[in-house]
C-alpha cells in the first residue's frame, strides 16, 4: 500500500466521511465545495480543450485520436462536472490517444430520473450522426456516471441504436435501492462514506421513480447483447457489489467482462492521479482496454476477476 493511498483514505475518513452520516445534505453547499476543491491538471501536451458553452468538454488531437470516449461524471447525479473530473479523462485521452467528450449531462433535484439518461443517450447519438463509428467509441464512467454510463447501454440497445466498442465503469453505483451486501459488510470500512447517504442521494435523484427500473438501476436490466465492459472497484467500498454483482450478471448473459477489485482504495481512486500510484496503474489499465476494444468489434472472452 503507497504511502499516498493512506493518504488518501485518511483524508477522506476524517474530512469527509463525517459529513455523509449527518441525516440532512445541502445540494448547493456540496456543488461549492467541490467548485472550490477543484485542482485542474494541464492539458496534455499536443491536445486542445474545448469547453462549449453547455458545459461539455472536448479534448482532441488532431494527429492522433483513432477512437473516442463519451465520459460520464460521477457525483450522485446531484454534483461536479466535466472540470473536476479532468484527472480522469486528461489521462484517459492521452494514454488511450482517444478524443474525450465529458458530458455536462442535467443534475438533480432540478432535473431528475431519466433527465441523465436522456442526456447520455442524446450525446451518444450526437457523435454517430457527426461520422463516429460506432465500434471506435467507447462508454467510460465513475461513481453515478458508471452507473449511467450502463443504463445509457442499456437504453441504446433498447432502441436498436448501434452500440459503442465498449465501456469503462470506474466504482459504478448500480444499484439505487442501496441492496447490496457490502453496504453493510463494508460500513466503517468505506473510508469516503456512512450507507445511511446514499438512499437519501437515491431518493433526490428518482424523485417517485422507481429505484428497480433498469435505466435507474441498471443491475436490474438484462444484459444480453452488450459490448465487452471493464470495471474497477476498491474491496472496501460500500459499492463493491454494485460492481460484482453486475459482473456475475454480465457473464451470466455472455458479455465479455474484466473486474479489476483494488484493494484498501477509495471510492474512485483513479481521480487521485497523478498522486497516486495505485491511480496513474488503473487509468493505465483503463486505458489498455480501450485500446484493444476500439475500433475493432471485440469477441473474446476476458478474466471476470483480478485483485490488485
Amino acid at each position: 500500500m503507497s504511502w499516498q493511498r493512506a493518504l488518501a483514505c485518511w483524508a477522506l475518513r476524517t474530512r469527509i466521511r463525517p459529513h455523509t452520516a449527518r441525516p440532512e445534505f445541502d445540494v448547493e453547499q456540496a456543488r461549492s465545495y467541490a467548485s472550490r476543491r477543484v485542482w485542474t491538471p494541464r492539458v496534455p501536451k499536443g491536445w486542445r480543450l474545448m469547453v462549449h458553452a453547455s458545459g461539455d468538454e472536448w479534448l482532441t488531437n488532431e494527429t492522433r485520436p483513432r477512437r473516442t470516449i463519451l465520459y460520464l461524471h460521477g457525483g450522485g447525479y446531484y454534483f461536479c462536472s466535466p472540470r473536476s473530473h479532468r484527472a480522469i479523462t486528461f489521462r484517459l485521452a492521452a494514454q488511450a490517444r482517444a478524443s474525450v467528450l465529458s458530458l455536462d449531462y442535467r443534475l438533480a433535484p432540478e432535473h431528475r430520473f431519466p433527465a441523465a439518461v436522456d442526456d447520455g443517450v442524446a450525446a451518444y447519438r450526437r457523435l454517430l450522426d457527426e461520422g463516429t463509428p460506432a465500434h471506435s467509441i467507447a462508454l467510460a464512467g465513475d461513481s453515478a456516471g458508471g452507473g449511467l454510463a450502463l443504463a445509457t447501454l442499456l437504453a441504446l440497445r433498447d432502441a436498436g441504436t448501434p452500440l459503442p466498442a465498449a465501456a469503462v465503469l470506474f466504482s459504478p453505483w448500480t444499484d439505487l435501492t442501496c441492496g447490496g451486501a457490502s453496504m453493510r459488510t463494508n460500513e466503517g470500512r468505506d473510508p469516503m462514506y456512512h450507507a445511511a447517504v446514499f438512499p437519501r442521494v437515491a431518493a433526490q435523484y428518482l424523485g417517485g421513480a422507481d429505484a428497480r427500473h433498469p435505466y435507474a438501476s441498471p443491475l436490474f436490466g438484462e444484459f444480453s447483447g452488450l459490448p465487452p465492459l471493464l470495471l474497477q472497484v476498491g474491496d472496501t467500498e460500500l459499492l463493491l457489489d454494485d460492481s460484482t454483482r453486475v459482473a456475475e450478471r454480465a457473464r451470466a448473459a455472455g458479455v465479455a467482462v474484466q473486474l479489476d477489485v483494488w484493494r484498501n482504495v477509495p471510492h474512485i481512486f483513479q481521480i487521485w492521479a497523478p498522486f497516486m500510484p495505485e491511480a496513474s496503474e488503473a487509468l493505465k489499465r483503463a486505458a489498455a482496454f480501450i485500446e484493444e476494444m476500439t475500433p475493432l468489434r471485440a469477441a473474446h472472452r476476458l478474466p471476470i476477476t483480478s485483485m490488485v
